[in-house]
């Protein structure tokens, strides 16, 4: 499927109380099986223009735990999609969550690359400003 129309807006702020809501149901999903769930990507930056769509990692031990999160991800109305050509990054759809902001929700062992670039890239925007501004301004 071929997307023609992207829509990119200015930063805002209720995206971060809107990652909040969804951490905490997941939060109270996965309990321990979660070593952290990180809100990512552009709309975790402050000022940052950004497609209102929230990307979320979470952030598991390893892959002795996988199987245990997809079924307690099933349970709340994930479904595992496989990592979609990205190593390290299993990514899930839902279905009956119209409570809550639109999200990608991914599920990452703590060591692999993808997350790590997720993270830096996160901590760099939001630790310079002008990034931001000239980042925002070529999307």
């Amino acid at each position: 499927m071929v997307t023609n129309h992207v829509v990119v807006l200015p930063y805002d702020g209720q995206l971060e109380q809107d990652f909040l809501v969804i951490k905490d149901e997941l939060t109270s999903a996965l309990g321990q099986l979660a070593r952290g769930i990180e809100h990512v990507g552009s709309t975790s930056v402050e000022n940052l223009s950004a497609k209102p769509i929230i990307d979320i990692d979470v952030v598991i031990k390893d892959y002795t735990v996988f199987e245990e999160v997809v079924s307690v991800l099933e349970a709340i109305g994930y479904r595992h999609e496989g990592d979609l050509g990205i190593a390290g990054r299993e990514a899930f759809k839902y279905d009956g969550k119209e409570h809550l902001r639109k999200h990608h929700l991914y599920v990452c062992p703590a060591d692999p690359l993808e997350l790590k670039r997720h993270i830096a890239f996160r901590d760099y925007l939001r630790t310079h400003p002008d990034a931001v501004r000239e980042y925002s301004h070529i999307k």
